[in-house]
């Protein structure tokens, strides 16, 4: 197993650092490390380094040496972006955190027509920052160094815009009569974006669909199973990151 990653403000250049606050905390009194042990200092956006735990002080201090020369992992050539409808209850942060696990790059919360939670005033800040926050720890669980971004809530309007700009804009509809492709077998670019749109519970409205085809979207199933909104887009990510390389 890979080494645990640990969040920085800066990735330090060492030869040593002293890692403090809520991440010491959970690197001494959490994770428990010992001497000897081998750590990865990211600051989430791609830059990281490798280094070795000298010493737990206290609750909450660890001393990082041997830190090796800091490293940016690149962008991937193809990008992928969820855009994920609100689901009821915590099927936000349960969606957040398989597609970060997975590897998705990207997610846009959409406040689609037939959602039934409702981000507004401080329950839709509170929201966002569940999202951000669950992306972060993910993303640490699951030994990346490259957390995806979550963005601000998008209006559908937003969606078609961001779906105009793509290089593949797939919606996922499971509506046999509406014409929908396999997304395993879509011709997937070789560098640029791809958005996926993941309906709610409810689908994808008529309405919603005809702006996503303005914009150039197509529709998209997985199989012949329906799944939650809340692990479509896991589904999704998995399939286009097998395809593109990025798991081999």
């Amino acid at each position: 197993m890979t080494a645990p990653v640990f969040v920085v403000e800066e990735v330090p250049a060492g030869p040593e650092f002293v890692l403090e606050g809520p991440e010491g905390r959970h690197a001494v009194s959490v994770k428990r490390l010992n001497p000897g042990e081998d750590v990865v200092l990211t600051d989430g956006r791609g830059r990281w380094t490798e280094g070795v735990v000298k010493a737990a002080e206290g609750k909450d201090r660890l001393v990082v040496t041997d830190l090796n020369a800091v490293e940016e992992e690149p962008e991937p050539a193809v990008r992928i972006t969820v855009v994920q409808a609100l689901p009821k209850g915590d099927r936000g942060e349960l969606a957040v955190e398989t597609m970060t696990e997975t590897g998705v790059d990207a997610i846009v919360p959409w406040q689609a027509s037939r959602c039934i939670t409702q981000w507004r005033g401080d329950r839709g800040a509170k929201s966002l920052a569940k999202w951000r926050s669950t992306a972060r720890e993910a993303g640490k669980q699951s030994r990346r160094v490259r957390f995806p971004e979550v963005a601000e809530a998008a209006s559908t309007k937003q969606v078609a815009e961001l779906l105009a700009a793509a290089d593949l804009a797939v919606v996922l509809h499971e509506d046999r009569e509406a014409g929908s492709e396999a997304l395993a077998t879509a011709a997937l670019p070789t560098a640029g974006s791809v958005v996926v749109v993941v309906g709610p519970e409810g689908g994808v409205s008529p309405e919603e669909l005809a702006v996503f085809a303005a914009a150039g979207a197509r529709p998209y199933r997985l199989g012949r199973s329906v799944l939650r909104t809340s692990t479509a887009g896991t589904a999704a990510v998995a399939v286009l990151l097998a395809r593109t390389g990025r798991w081999s």
